[in-house]
């Protein structure tokens, strides 16, 4: 199978984890745009209860928990990730109340309106973008706000490559209009909406994962997966590189109403 129509799930569980437990962050973002999307939610207090759900190694979980005194719980699929985000809380010794859990985002621990603020950089898209909104909705409060960011597509018209490419990637992709009009329709009042600068791409994700990616394949020398996995990202930032003015990454902030 060539890389062209490779996609990321395809790749074993377990490499993927190994690889992406070596970067700070395991999609685009920064540390700007993630107090970009906070600055937008008000009334949080050192009684707040925060969740990042689909954490990861928590890279932007610690920006948020510099900015904001409120209790943070990061839940993550992946064990390991889960192990190197308690040290990284461990570190900034803010392990009383920044803790993160095994957990899937289709199984939150969570009781019905308990949390102030979901946050989500780069994950709904594993339970999909629309039923995410909804499901997780439920463990807001009223007035509480939802912040994802969500790989969109910028025209309604794109080429065949690109268009092919992505939809394998992200069956459900869709354009922000799109998009901001789901978060209505599941209750929400869109609050603010931002696309995540071309450095988000190039600076915070496809350099660290370049020298990653070195890392990688020593490690894993003759390992033909492991080859395969690392041409697939380099194939994957070649696109991106070719058709960036037609898709990227894009926050969503929004508030819960009463329905």
């Amino acid at each position: 199978m060539s890389n062209e129509n490779k996609t990321i799930h395809e790749f074993e569980l377990n490499l993927i984890c190994d690889f992406f437990s070596t970067t700070k962050r395991q999609g685009p973002g920064s540390p700007e745009v993630t107090l970009k999307a906070l600055s937008f939610i008000d009334n949080l207090t050192d009684k707040s209860l925060i969740a990042d759900i689909g954490c990861g190694t928590g890279g932007q979980t610690m920006t948020l928990a510099e900015h904001v005194k409120g209790k943070i719980t990061g839940l993550d699929l992946f064990p390991k990730f889960i192990d190197i985000f308690n040290d990284n809380a461990e570190q900034l010794n803010i392990q009383d109340r920044v803790k993160g859990i095994v957990r899937s985002m289709d199984n939150l621990p969570f009781q019905d309106e308990e949390l102030d603020l979901i946050w989500s950089e780069g994950a709904i898209y594993n339970i999909g973008f629309g039923r995410g909104l909804n499901e997780w909705r439920k463990f807001l409060k009223t007035g509480g706000y939802i912040a994802v960011s969500d790989v969109s597509w910028f025209t309604e018209k794109r080429p065949a490559e690109i268009d092919n490419y992505c939809m394998q990637q992200f069956p459900e992709m869709d354009t922000i209009t799109t998009k901001v009009a789901l978060i209505q329709k599941a209750g929400y009042i869109p609050v603010a909406t931002f696309i995540l600068p071309i450095t988000c791409w190039t600076e915070h994700y496809f350099a660290p994962l370049s020298r990653a990616q070195e890392l990688f394949l020593d490690k894993y020398a003759g390992n033909k997966i492991a080859e395969e996995f690392v041409a697939f990202q380099r194939y994957d930032a070649e696109i991106y590189h070719k058709y960036k003015e037609f898709y990227g990454y894009v926050f969503f902030i929004a508030k819960k109403i009463e329905q």
